[in-house]
């Protein structure tokens, strides 16, 4: 059962996304916050495996409250999945290096929603199409230099380079897999091992990392 937690300020929205996630047979939601700050009191007290989080909320954002729950010792499993009207890329790249690790828009059909839950929970990244690569693209080209990628990338393999790039482009572990000629386990375990290596905290700052240090480029 996936256990969620819905944040937003308006009363409507929030009950709207209770009702269509409560009628499923695998998800149930445990909590509503009407803003940011109570969202991160209920997540440390409910500790759900998935945040419905909307950015612009009073008290504390969205993005505030994100990079609390995703800082605070004992909710490492927690996913935000960041639910907005706004697709500016400023608030993409804010929520990804909070620690969200899915970013959809309002407008999103509820088979969408439902999918973007499951797939967060799942310990997958998602973000929503239109709002993937030229975003990540154009925000990261800014920053590049002011990072020594290959100093970064020095503490990966030449496979967990080849792995993680394959992750910025978008592709599972399935797919990274057949790309490689490994196996899904292997390609699994390289994944995870570049993440510990480089710190980060779940597949989407992965893809950060990968825009960052140019294995991806636009």
């Amino acid at each position: 059962m996936t256990r969620v937690l819905v944040a937003d300020d308006q009363v409507l929205v929030r009950t709207g996304f209770t009702m269509l996630l409560d009628l499923e047979d695998d998800i149930t939601v445990v909590g509503e916050a009407a803003d940011g700050r109570e969202a991160v009191e209920l997540a440390r007290a409910h500790r759900p495996d998935v945040v419905l989080m909307d950015i612009r909320m009073p008290k504390l954002d969205g993005i505030q409250a994100t990079a609390q729950i995703a800082g605070t010792p004992g909710l490492e499993r927690v996913r935000v999945l960041i639910l907005t009207t706004y697709d500016t890329d400023e608030y993409v790249f804010e929520a990804l290096e909070s620690g969200a690790s899915g970013f959809l828009l309002k407008d999103a059909g509820p088979a969408e929603l439902l999918h973007a839950v499951r797939v967060v929970a799942a310990g997958d990244a998602l973000l929503a199409p239109r709002i993937t690569r030229r975003l990540i693209g154009q925000f990261t080209a800014a920053r590049t230099a002011r990072y020594a990628a290959e100093h970064r990338l020095a503490v990966l393999t030449q496979r967990e380079r080849e792995v993680v790039a394959l992750v910025g482009r978008g592709l599972s572990n399935e797919e990274i897999a057949a790309e490689l000629t490994l196996s899904p386990a292997t390609a699994r375990t390289h994944v995870s091992r570049a993440m510990v290596k480089l710190g980060t905290r779940d597949r989407a700052q992965l893809v950060v990392v990968a825009y960052e240090t140019g294995l991806v480029r636009v």
